[in-house]
């Protein structure tokens, strides 16, 4: 099984668990080891007070990439630092795409920057997490 082989079948996995992922409506674009795509739509049932996205959402979007990506090699990895700046407001019927790019990998840590752009390909998020690699191997 080729590498790109086998980040998809975890990530076939993870999604088939991942109600609130679901819930958020991505759509996986591209998928390798250390490196994930994804899109989604912003829904007005996801705005807060001031009409525009809440910041969790976006959040849980761009932290979506970063799981994907990182337990994307084969080893079970959980999130032990993020932070995230927020450039641009998001609306109703904007499509953000997040890119999670691999960092710095070694046994124990991984660290990934997630870019996430809208449909105008600006800048709209920008993500940084570190996640603690258990040891434990997916099985798929």
């Amino acid at each position: 099984m080729t590498p790109k082989e086998k980040a998809t079948k975890i990530i076939d996995a993870m999604m088939a668990k991942d109600d609130f992922s679901q819930w958020l409506g991505i759509e996986r674009l591209e998928e390798d080891a250390g490196y994930s795509v994804i899109r989604m739509t912003i829904r007005p049932e996801m705005t807060n007070g001031f009409d525009i996205a809440h910041g969790g959402v976006s959040f849980s979007f761009a932290d979506s990439a970063f799981a994907f990506a990182s337990n994307s090699r084969g080893i079970h990895a959980v999130s032990i630092e993020t932070s995230i700046s927020h450039t641009r407001p998001l609306k109703p019927g904007d499509v953000i795409t997040a890119t999670a790019i691999e960092e710095n990998l070694s046994k124990k840590l991984g660290i990934y920057k997630v870019t996430v752009r809208n449909q105008e390909d600006k800048i709209v998020a920008l993500f940084k997490g570190t996640v603690f690699r258990t040891g434990e191997v997916w099985e798929v």
